[in-house]
């Protein structure tokens, strides 16, 4: 069902001010100064409150690809991508084989646009595609940390993946990368290739943690759009020349215009430009009291586990943080139904059950890939 919500305020993350250095290999440009690996995001990141357009509620615009930079699309008639979807949802990993039949249902589809085009697939990159596991409220759910294809959090800081001109791109294409794909940096473009470097980004379940894009027709890039170079090593196999890779990070500013999909499941996507289009993941009004019912509720699979009925009834008769006034309805549903759950508590291994699998349900899932696509008319 279509969201009545048109919009929330959030924080998003973006570079600080101190951080922003000249760019002594491309003049006129800025860059970030790139961060020691392990720092956290609030010692790192400028939070800053942000108007943020809910695109699923009635009657809103579709964000076009050409223009915003991203666009939401259907996915759901591609059977053989919805089971291996299925399949990555049911076990909470994304395999090898699992991957590989999701790259051999994308190959070669077709995705129809909202504006009367469609994007033709021309190849899936064999490396990048992951799996994210996001908590409530920046909540770290994944213990084991990161492991190949498996283990990443939501990415907190706004960023824009691949710089045109930069590493691995420059070595890759031996510099021609620029006149291959459409794009566009603070310091060139290219408005005619109907070729695309894209992101596919799939949300398995989503109730927190959405992703959040900028309409790029908002941005002043050569004021806010910074250079930064992302050390890569530790999630991708890559040689020591390619050890770094030319990304952008961003600053605020109040003209920005911000979206994301307060309803979205497996059955949409969000395809976005992998050459500077903003970034990040949100997180929406209300995480934090989600948060605390994760977590009590963990502590009473915990009390039923140990046969503690005692703290089962102390937390039956605990109350949950209450929710703000606006935000979104699954935020919103997901609350009541483990409020629910609390209230219920009994040392009961059907209602641990029922637990964890309400708990499975705030953790936001999806999975993401970089592929070469045609932009056609319909």
């Amino acid at each position: 069902m279509a969201s009545a919500l048109t919009s929330i305020t959030a924080p998003l993350g973006f570079t600080r001010a101190e951080h922003v250095l000249a760019d002594d290999e491309r003049p006129g440009l800025l860059r970030a100064k790139t961060q020691p690996f392990g720092r956290t995001h609030k010692d790192v990141l400028d939070f800053r409150p942000c108007r943020i357009q809910d695109d699923a509620a009635p009657g809103a615009p579709a964000s076009e690809l050409e223009q915003a930079g991203f666009e939401a699309i259907d996915i759901s008639g591609h059977a053989g991508l919805q089971a291996a979807l299925t399949t990555i949802r049911e076990e909470d990993f994304l395999s090898d084989g699992t991957a590989c039949a999701v790259r051999e249902n994308v190959s070669g589809a077709r995705f129809e646009l909202a504006g009367g085009k469609a994007l033709e697939i021309q190849h899936v990159a064999d490396d990048g595609m992951i799996l994210r596991r996001a908590g409530p409220n920046g909540l770290d759910v994944n213990p084991g940390g990161m492991d190949g294809a498996n283990g990443h959090g939501g990415a907190m800081g706004i960023h824009g993946d691949q710089d045109v001109f930069g590493t691995p791109l420059k070595q890759m294409m031996k510099g021609g990368a620029p006149r291959l794909f459409r794009h566009q940096t603070p310091d060139g473009r290219n408005d005619t290739s109907s070729l695309f470097l894209l992101n596919l980004w799939i949300p398995i379940q989503q109730v927190t943690r959405p992703l959040v894009l900028m309409d790029r027709r908002t941005l002043d890039a050569e004021r806010h759009q910074l250079r930064y170079g992302l050390p890569v090593t530790s999630f991708l196999e890559r040689d020591e020349e390619k050890s770094v890779n030319d990304i952008w990070t961003f600053l605020p500013d109040p003209g920005q215009e911000w979206h994301f999909r307060s309803e979205m499941g497996p059955e949409e996507a969000y395809v976005f430009d992998t050459l500077g289009e903003a970034h990040g993941a949100c997180v929406l009004p209300g995480e934090d009291a989600l948060e605390w019912l994760y977590l009590e509720l963990g502590r009473g699979r915990e009390a039923v586990a140990a046969g503690d009925e005692a703290a089962l009834q102390a937390l039956a008769a605990s109350e949950p943080p209450a929710l703000p006034e606006v935000t979104t309805e699954p935020v919103r549903a997901t609350f009541r139904q483990l409020a629910g759950l609390l209230r219920e508590a009994t040392l009961s291994e059907t209602w641990s059950a029922r637990v964890e699998a309400a708990r499975d349900r705030v953790i936001r899932k999806s999975i993401e890939m970089r592929m070469v696509a045609r932009l056609t008319s319909a």
